[in-house]
C-alpha cells in the first residue's frame, strides 16, 4: 500500500489534479475553480492539472481539456493530490498505469482527496483499505462490493479518514474543496470563496435526499413477495405485523425472520421505506401540502413524516419539497424596459438555492 506523506507547511500549497480520458468534467473543474478562487481571498494554491502523458484528455462530456504538464513537472512534495472520477470506474481501475500513478503521487502528498468515482482509483491503489470512504450514492454499493476492505458510507457528501478525503458525486467535489480551503486558510477565506461562487459554505443534508430509495431484490419466498406487493400497492393501508403475516400466510414471528433473512429489514422497516418513497413522489410531483402527503403516504401526521424525513434524509419534508419539486419556484421574473422597437423583453433569472 502506498503511504501518505507527512504534513508540511501550507504556504505555496501545490494541488495536483490527475486527469485522464473519460474523467468527469465537473470533477476536475469544480474543485479547480474553488482553489483558484480562494487565491483571490488570501489562499496560496498552486493548482496543476496533470495527465500521465502530459497531453490533454477527452472528458466524459466529450469536451477536451488541456493539462499543465505530465507528473515530472510537479514539485517533489505536494500539498494535495486530487483524483477525480469516471462513471465507468471499471475502465479507470483497469488502467494499471493510472492506478500506479495515483499510488506514486499519493506518497508525495500531504493529503489525498477524491471526487465521485475517483474513490475507486484510491481503493485500487490500496489507499482506502480499512478507511471510511464516500462516493456517488449510486456507486456506493459497487465500491463496497468491489473493495470489501473499504468502509463505504453512502450518505455523507464527503468523508475524512486521516489524511484521505473522499466525496460524493460530481458537484460534491465543490463541497470537499471548500472544506479543504477552510482547513488550510480558515473559515473567512472559505466563506468568501463560497459567496463568490454562489454556493453554500456547507450544503444542508446528505446524499440521501438526492438518491432513490432502496430497491430490494425480488425475494425467493412467496410469502415475502406477497407482503411486499401488498404494501407497495397500498402504502397508506393499515399494515400491522399481524395483518401482514395474514397476507403472507405465515406466523408473525416467521414473517419477521423471513424479512430479515431476505431483505435485511423488519416488516415494519419495509413498510416505512415504502411510505417514505410514496411521500417523496407526492412532494416531487404534487401540489398538495406536506400534511396531505403525509396522510396519503400513510404517515398519519406531518410530524410523523417530518421525523422520518429528518432521520432518513437529513432534511425536513418542507425543505425537500422546496429543493426538488420544481425550478419554477426559485425563479424571479425580471422585466426590462421596452426596447426602442417597442417590444417588451423579459428574462428569467434563476436564484441558486442549492447545488445538486
Amino acid at each position: 500500500m502506498a503511504g501518505i506523506a507527512p504534513p508540511g507547511g501550507r504556504a505555496g500549497h501545490t494541488v495536483a489534479v490527475v486527469a485522464f480520458d473519460g474523467v468527469q468534467l465537473l470533477d476536475v473543474t469544480g474543485p479547480v475553480e474553488v482553489f483558484t478562487t480562494a487565491n483571490r481571498y488570501g489562499a496560496d494554491y498552486d493548482v496543476r492539472v496533470v495527465s500521465a502523458s502530459g497531453a490533454g484528455v477527452a472528458t466524459s462530456s466529450g469536451l477536451p481539456i488541456g493539462v499543465h504538464a505530465d507528473p515530472s513537472g510537479l514539485p517533489r512534495r505536494l500539498g494535495t493530490l486530487l483524483v477525480p472520477g469516471r462513471t465507468d470506474w471499471r475502465s479507470a481501475v483497469a488502467d494499471t498505469a493510472l492506478v500506479e500513478l495515483v499510488a506514486d503521487l499519493s506518497g508525495r502528498a500531504r493529503r489525498v482527496a477524491s471526487v465521485c468515482a475517483g474513490a475507486f482509483l484510491l481503493a485500487a491503489a490500496g489507499l482506502l483499505d480499512g478507511r471510511r470512504a464516500a462516493t456517488h450514492w449510486e456507486l456506493a454499493p459497487e465500491l463496497a462490493t468491489a473493495y470489501p476492505a473499504v468502509r463505504v458510507e453512502a450518505d455523507p457528501l464527503f468523508v475524512r479518514d486521516g489524511e484521505v478525503v473522499t466525496s460524493a458525486g460530481v458537484s460534491a467535489g465543490i463541497d470537499l474543496a471548500l472544506s479543504l480551503v477552510e482547513e488550510d486558510w480558515g473559515a473567512d477565506v472559505a466563506r468568501r470563496t463560497a459567496r463568490h461562487l454562489v454556493v453554500f459554505m456547507a450544503r444542508p443534508g446528505g446524499q440521501a435526499q438526492f438518491g432513490a430509495g432502496p430497491t430490494p431484490g425480488r425475494p425467493r419466498h412467496p410469502s415475502v413477495r406477497r407482503v411486499m406487493d401488498h404494501v407497495a400497492g397500498d402504502p397508506a393501508g393499515c399494515h400491522t405485523l399481524g395483518s401482514l403475516a395474514a397476507v403472507g400466510g405465515v406466523s408473525a414471528r416467521h414473517l419477521g425472520r423471513l424479512f430479515r433473512d431476505e431483505l435485511g429489514l423488519t416488516p415494519g422497516q419495509y413498510v416505512e421505506s415504502v411510505r417514505l418513497e410514496a411521500a417523496r413522489r407526492l412532494l416531487d410531483d404534487g401540489t398538495g401540502t406536506v400534511e396531505e402527503a403525509a396522510r396519503r403516504a400513510g404517515f398519519g401526521s406531518s410530524e410523523s413524516l417530518r421525523r422520518v424525513f429528518q432521520h432518513t434524509l437529513g432534511v425536513s419534508p418542507t425543505a425537500y419539497r422546496t429543493r426538488f419539486r420544481t425550478t419554477a419556484g426559485s425563479r424571479h421574473l425580471v422585466t426590462r424596459p421596452p426596447t426602442p422597437a417597442g417590444t417588451g423583453v423579459t428574462e428569467e433569472a434563476g436564484a441558486l438555492s442549492a447545488r445538486g
